[in-house]
Order: C-alpha cells, then sequence, then structure tokens
C-alpha cells in the first residue's frame, strides 16, 4: 500500500517563536522562512498579524518571498484579526488563514465567557469571513482534548459548512496520552460530516514529554497534517519536535505507512540556524540534533560499532544532516575505540605502545572530558602537556555599549602576559583579550554557564565548543567566578591548540 503523505505544518515562527527566550526580528523571521522552505515543508504558519506592526509586516515579507510552501497566518475568530490575516497575506502565492476559538468548557467558562452556542456562532462567523479571502481555511479547536466529544463534532460540523478545509485537534495543554489522542482522531473522522473532504490535523504540546509520541498517535487515528517546530520549541515545554517526528515516520515507514516531503538531510542545518538566530542551543542529547544524537563513548558500543554500525544506530547520520558517527574518546572509551582512531590518524603502534597511550589517555580524562586527535597524537608522539596558560588574574569595565576587558597570564614557560581588548558585552571582551594575549584564534560554535552544586559550595561551570581547521573542540572550565571559569574553558581550548604541533613521531607511522 502507498504510503499516505502527511503534511508538515511548521509554526516555528509563531507558536515557537511567541514562547520565552525564542523571540526573532524581522530579518531573522525571514532567513529562517527561506530555511524551512528548502527544508520542504508544506506549510508555513508566519505569525499572527493582528498582534503587531512587528509580525504583520513579517508574515507580509514572507508571504512576498516565500514561494514554494503555502503561508499561513493566525487570527481568532474576530473580524480584526481576519482582516490583518487577510491583508498580510495578499502577496501569497498559496494563503490560508488559520482562524481558532476555545472549546473546552474550561476556556469557555473562565476565558471566553461564551456558551456551546456562541462559540459555534463564532466559529461560523470566522470561518466564513475567511473563506471570503482565501480559499484555504484552517479551523482549531483550542483545547480540544478537554472538549466533550460530542460539542467538538458541533463545532467541526459547523466549521465544514463554513468552509474549513483543514480541522485541527490541538492538545494545547499537552494534556493527552497516545491512545485518548488516535480514539478521538477516529472518532472524529466517523463522526465529522463530510470527513473524507476535510484533512485532519494534531497540533500537540510537550507538557508532559509526549507531544511527539501523541502526534505519531494520530496520524494512527487519522491525521495526515502535524503541526509542529524546529527544535520542539513552543509555549511552556514546547511542541512537537518536526525533525523527531519526521524521522520517526522514516525510520518506521513500514509501521506507520505514512510519509512526508521533508529533505531531511537539511534537519540539522536548520536546526543550528535557529540556534544560532535565537541564542538557545539544543541539549546534548537531544534526539537527531543533540550534539550526542550519533556520538557512542561507551566501549561496549564502540566495539559494537566498529563491527557493525546497526547495532547501536538505527539511522544513518547523514541522512539527517550529519557527516559521520563519532566514536568519542573520554573516561568510558574501550581498547578498541582507541586502536581505531589512532590508525584512523595513521600511527601503527604494538601491543604495549597501545597500552601505554591508553592509560596517559585514561589519566587525562581526570581533568577533561574528551581525549581529541590533537591530544592523542601528543600522546603517541611522546609531547608532555606543560602547564599551558593560567589565568592569574582578570577585570572587567563596563563602558555603557562596551565593556574593556583587562588579562593577566601565566603563559606556558610561567611568564605573565598582560592584555587588554574591548567587546561588546563582557564574554565578548573577554574572549578577545584572550585570544590577542595567547595568539590563538578561534570560530566559537557554543557557549553555556551554568551552575554546579547548592548553597556556598556552588560553582560556575562554563562550557564551550570551537572550530578551529574543520575540527571542532570543547573546553570546560569551573571557578566560584563565571566569567574565570569562562577564560579557563577558552584556555583549555587554547591550550589543546598549542599542544597540537606536530613533531617527529616516535613510533612507526603508516604509509
Amino acid at each position: 500500500m502507498r504510503p499516505a503523505p502527511i503534511r508538515i505544518f511548521d509554526t516555528t515562527l509563531r507558536d515557537g517563536e511567541q514562547s520565552p527566550g525564542f523571540t526573532m526580528n524581522a530579518t531573522q523571521k525571514i532567513l529562517f522562512a527561506h530555511a524551512v522552505e528548502d527544508l520542504g515543508v508544506d506549510v508555513i504558519e508566519a505569525g499572527f498579524p493582528n498582534s503587531s506592526p512587528a509580525d504583520f509586516n513579517a508574515v507580509q515579507t514572507i508571504a512576498r518571498e516565500v514561494r514554494a510552501a503555502s503561508i499561513a497566518a493566525l487570527a481568532r475568530c474576530h473580524p480584526a484579526d481576519i482582516e490583518a490575516c487577510a491583508s498580510a497575506l495578499q502577496p501569497a502565492a498559496r494563503p490560508r488563514i488559520h482562524t481558532f476559538i476555545s472549546t473546552s468548557p474550561l476556556h469557555r467558562q473562565h476565558k471566553l465567557n461564551m456558551s456551546r452556542e456562541q462559540v459555534i456562532e463564532h466559529t461560523i462567523m470566522g470561518v466564513s469571513l475567511a473563506r471570503k479571502h482565501v480559499d484555504d481555511v484552517e479551523f482549531s479547536a483550542e483545547d480540544a482534548l478537554r472538549t466533550e466529544r460530542e460539542f467538538l463534532v458541533e463545532v467541526f460540523n459547523a466549521a465544514v459548512e463554513a468552509g474549513a478545509r483543514t480541522l485541527n485537534v490541538p492538545d494545547t495543554v499537552g494534556y493527552t496520552t497516545p491512545a485518548e489522542i488516535r480514539a478521538l482522531f477516529e472518532y472524529l473522522r466517523a463522526n465529522v460530516k463530510n470527513a473524507e473532504n476535510v484533512v485532519f490535523s494534531a497540533h500537540c504540546h510537550n507538557d508532559l514529554g509526549l507531544a511527539v509520541a501523541n502526534s505519531l498517535a494520530a496520524v494512527e487515528g487519522g491525521a495526515r497534517q502535524v503541526e509542529c517546530t524546529i527544535n520542539g520549541i513552543g509555549e511552556r515545554a514546547g511542541n512537537a519536535a518536526l525533525e523527531e517526528l519526521v524521522m520517526a515516520l522514516k525510520v518506521r515507514r513500514a509501521y506507520y505507512n505514512a510519509d512526508t516531503r521533508i529533505d531531511t538531510r537539511r534537519l540539522l542545518p536548520t536546526s543550528r540556524l535557529l540556534s544560532r538566530i535565537t541564542g538557545n542551543q539544543v541539549q546534548r542529547n537531544k534526539a537527531i540534533v543533540g550534539a550526542n544524537a550519533f556520538a557512542h563513548e561507551s566501549g561496549i558500543h564502540q566495539h559494537g560499532m566498529l563491527k557493525n554500525r546497526d547495532t547501536y544506530e538505527i539511522m544513518r547520520p547523514q541522512d539527517v544532516g550529519w557527516e559521520d558517527s563519532q566514536l568519542v574518546l573520554g573516561r568510558h572509551s574501550g581498547r578498541a575505540a582507541v586502536a581505531n582512531r589512532l590508525r584512523h590518524l595513521g600511527y601503527v603502534l604494538d601491543d604495549a605502545q597501545l597500552d601505554q597511550v591508553i592509560a596517559e589517555a585514561k589519566a587525562l580524562t581526570q581533568t577533561q572530558h574528551v581525549i581529541s586527535d590533537r591530544d592523542l597524537q601528543r600522546l603517541v608522539e611522546g609531547e608532555q602537556f606543560g602547564p599551558g596558560w593560567r589565568v592569574s588574574a582578570l577585570s572587567l569595565t563596563d563602558y555603557g555599549q562596551r565593556t574593556r576587558a583587562h588579562v593577566d597570564l601565566s603563559d606556558p614557560d610561567g611568564r605573565h602576559v598582560i592584555h587588554s581588548a574591548e567587546g561588546e558585552g563582557p564574554v565578548a571582551a573577554l574572549f578577545a583579550a584572550l585570544a590577542q594575549a595567547t595568539g590563538v584564534d578561534f570560530v566559537l560554535e557554543s557557549y553555556e554557564v551554568h551552575s554546579m552544586g547548592v548553597g556556598a559550595d556552588a560553582r560556575g561551570e562554563a562550557n564551550l565548543s570551537a572550530r578551529i581547521d574543520d575540527e571542532v573542540m570543547t573546553g570546560q572550565g569551573t571557578s566560584r567566578d563565571v566569567l574565570e571559569a569562562s577564560a579557563v574553558a577558552w584556555l583549555d581550548v587554547a591550550n589543546r591548540v598549542l599542544r597540537g604541533v606536530k613533531v617527529q613521531p616516535r613510533v612507526a607511522v603508516s604509509a
């Protein structure tokens, strides 16, 4: 049987962007809209035009520039909202007005102060007015999963008669379970009039961590559109993560008998673009796009991967945009992984030499999380780790728009090096001063600071990753002062760069 086509409705720019910490300006929205267009989504929800002039202008520009996907704009069942959508979407090649009203008893009483009859009246008014402007109208019953089933059917019947082509069933507060939402979609498809002529859509939030599971269950129940966001961003705990949903349908295609138009090779680049735009990095263990999604450190897992990658990977990293899997060398790595990495670096070691390198590498993991290729080269070639660059003192002066950082460092030979630099903010100024003092520079890819411990014993831990000559290195630093921890993390990377200077190896190198 031919797989059922599932429409992907991306609401990163509306539901995702409105959540705390993810706000984008107009330029960023347009850049990201082009990225999800290239990804292959079917519908881009570009914003809520009547919420602000900025949102109106962003929706209008996206509607003008993005041609490959339908462009949707959100409206309550209010005439002013719908008219704003129609105006903003005028340049669109394929405009969609997405109108909604709350339907659950809780929302009807406390949010709308409306009766059932009034909700249906507003539904008919909203959908009918939207249809006067565009052919493609989507109607959402907000808080559908906490709405009486029979009333939900009444509302959807009214929406279909008024001209809605898509019926969205939002789990607005992330309350449902997979079995429950699957049964609801089956019920709606069996009871809504002309159900065969409309598309049923799922919009699941992640309050209980079930958004993707619930969306997949909705597909099993007959949903043919899923509303989701890149990296799962959205209100509170977020929405269903687009990349997880799409890859679940792809990897388990035989089970779901459903597929999407998404170019999955663009999932990682799109995720990273969103992180750069918003400044919010995904957690390392995030499925599909997290740094550890295709990374293996356990010796047992690494041994299996070296024998047959299918032992511990259910998809190819290249299919979602990664270059390859990573066998990360760290405290838990085994002999096979270290030997394999050394062979890739061109080193042929006998058993005694390999044992020595492994022992030294294990000792090194007491002070750093990951053993890089440069670290292995140093261990093989016999170059000993010196004291490296260390922080003696640092200070910052704020000048309003800019900050000046003053660093006093101890170089690998124990001499003091003092330098100052300015930047937009304390971290930028600090890193600029460190680069000038050490002569080391690199492209910073991510930077995070968090607390370790509680109370008087708490310390700040800084973690960063940097790209040098197509190799990504990580650095870590801890201190009671978060800026000093940041400096230590930066110098952790700088010291690795400086140690990476090649010398004549003491063991044979393969041809």
